[in-house]
């Protein structure tokens, strides 16, 4: 299924291939628990952003691997390029326009990332 999405004030804009029935990871690490992020990882083929490039500014802390986007206008990351997954893109589940048939909310445990993250290392894979 193709879904769209996008930033709050909508200069962001993008689509994101997914099944109709999806599951997400809900992270307890410090930046995912204060923007209440909501991950949707899939391959970098599965993405495509429609508009908004100009817009983007980027967002990188720690290791600099995770390049985190987010609309300078409105200040929303509805995507981003995550360390876990650098051959994919993390999409905020939260900023679909078009919702899943239904969606499964899974924790990650951030909180305690090196040793959690080989159960996502698979999602960006085709």
């Amino acid at each position: 299924m193709i879904y769209t999405g996008g930033c709050h004030c909508g200069r962001i804009q993008f689509e994101v291939e997914a099944p109709e029935e999806i599951e997400v990871e809900d992270c307890n690490c410090s930046l995912c628990r204060m923007s209440g992020f909501l991950h949707l990882i899939v391959p970098k083929s599965k993405f495509r952003l429609l508009k908004g490039e100009d817009s983007l500014a980027t967002y990188t802390f720690n290791t600099g691997v995770a390049k985190h986007h987010f609309c300078k206008v409105c200040g929303v990351k509805a995507f981003y390029i995550p360390r876990s997954n650098p051959d994919g893109v993390d999409v905020n589940a939260r900023c679909l326009f078009t919702q899943p048939r239904s969606m499964k909310v899974a924790p990650f445990d951030g909180v305690n990332w090196e040793s959690s993250v080989p159960s996502i290392a698979h999602k960006s894979r085709d």
